[in-house]
């Protein structure tokens, strides 16, 4: 018997060995029953069998076997996609559901091969039944990632919202404290309670800039006409008080008016900033210049400190990236988003960010169009 007629004949056989292997997927399977269990194993395996009987050229073998067959015309989605989603929704691990892939291709091979016994003339059968569980599992596999994603996205969105109200309260309070002049310890605490109010208040604006790119929104800005020379003197104003021990020093040469988001680029300013006082030397000053270069702005944060490999450069601006050597113990609460954030604000400016090192430096640069 041809093995696209067994699966079809064998159906509930096969369906049962589906379910108790699905079973034994604990914790997600638990409370599941058995129609939840098979899901849409049986639509796959009708659309595997359909496969079979379907002649093929040697290139629609490769396609397929690599995930890239077609989908069927007004398909919003193949039953290994809706499967994908369902175990995701379920509590399923992507490792589980592969496993289930790998369960279904040993369990219809076997009872095949028990049954039948197949000879060499089967051999294509079982090449083609290969090629179209290896694309199920592409199918599942992709759309299980996206889900994932998606589910990681929309709670670090919402997680990112419902922490900023409660951050504001903090900060409030702790300015108030501040301004009482209630003693040496309460302002002291009032100074802690501001610092670090601000330190979350970067790491929560980092996290949620960072969703926004991985949904595809990238970052939004609404350009004014500013001039860099006081926005960026009030950020630096800003980051002493945060960092009254760092000496944070602000060169302004020629004109620096433009139009560009003040709120943004003070953020990218912070960010590079905040990353020299964490991994360059704690005894030298941080350097700002901000430079007329007739249609752009050149922007420059430098540090005294070790040099920066190469390597290490090539990939400085990608996320979840973090340095070595890094000064204080701020650095071990960084998400390492910093620099991936000042590299999407350069470009939603139309601008570019570059970083070099050497023995003597390490400098920040990043170039503005002065906009229109």
């Amino acid at each position: 018997m041809r093995l696209a007629d067994f699966i079809l004949d064998h159906m509930d056989a096969i369906l049962l060995r589906w379910d108790e292997f699905a079973r034994s997927l604990l914790p997600a399977a638990a409370d599941m029953r058995s129609l939840a269990l098979r899901d849409h194993a049986q639509q796959i395996l009708e659309a595997v069998a359909k496969d079979l009987s379907t002649p093929q050229s040697r290139e629609d073998q490769f396609e397929k076997s690599t995930g890239q067959a077609p989908i069927l015309a007004g398909a919003a989605e193949t039953a290994a996609q809706t499967h994908a989603l369902l175990r995701a929704r379920s509590g399923f691990d992507i490792n589980q559901m592969v496993a289930e892939y790998r369960a279904l291709r040993a369990s219809v091979l076997r009872l095949w091969m028990d049954e039948c016994e197949p000879d060499s003339h089967h051999e294509d059968d079982m090449v083609r039944f290969n090629e179209g569980i290896d694309q199920a599992i592409a199918e599942s596999v992709s759309f299980f990632s996206m889900q994932v994603d998606l589910a990681r996205n929309l709670f670090l969105g919402m997680l990112g919202h419902d922490m900023r109200s409660p951050l504001q309260t903090i900060q409030m309070t702790a300015s108030y404290l501040a301004a009482l002049n209630a003693g040496e310890k309460v302002s002291g605490a009032a100074s802690r309670l501001i610092r670090s109010g601000a330190r979350m208040q970067a790491l929560l604006d980092d996290m949620v800039d960072f969703n926004r790119t991985r949904l595809g929104l990238g970052i939004n800005i609404a350009p004014t006409a500013i001039d860099l020379a006081r926005l960026f003197a009030d950020a630096l104003d800003q980051l002493r008080a945060i960092h009254p021990d760092r000496q944070i020093d602000l060169d302004v040469i020629g004109d620096c008016m433009g139009i560009w988001d003040g709120r943004r680029l003070q953020q990218l300013l912070g960010n590079l900033v905040l990353n020299a006082i964490k991994y360059g030397a704690s005894d030298a000053p941080v350097r700002v210049t901000v430079t007329d270069e007739g249609a752009e702005v050149l922007l420059e944060v430098r540090n005294a400190g070790a040099a920066i490999e190469r390597s290490t450069l090539d990939l400085i601006f990608n996320p979840l990236q973090r340095g070595p050597n890094h000064q204080g113990t701020d650095a071990d609460s960084s998400l390492g988003l910093g620099l991936y954030i000042a590299r999407e604000i350069a470009r939603a400016h139309g601008g570019e960010i570059d970083a070099r090192s050497d023995a003597v430096e390490t400098v920040f640069s990043v170039k503005l169009p002065r906009g229109e």
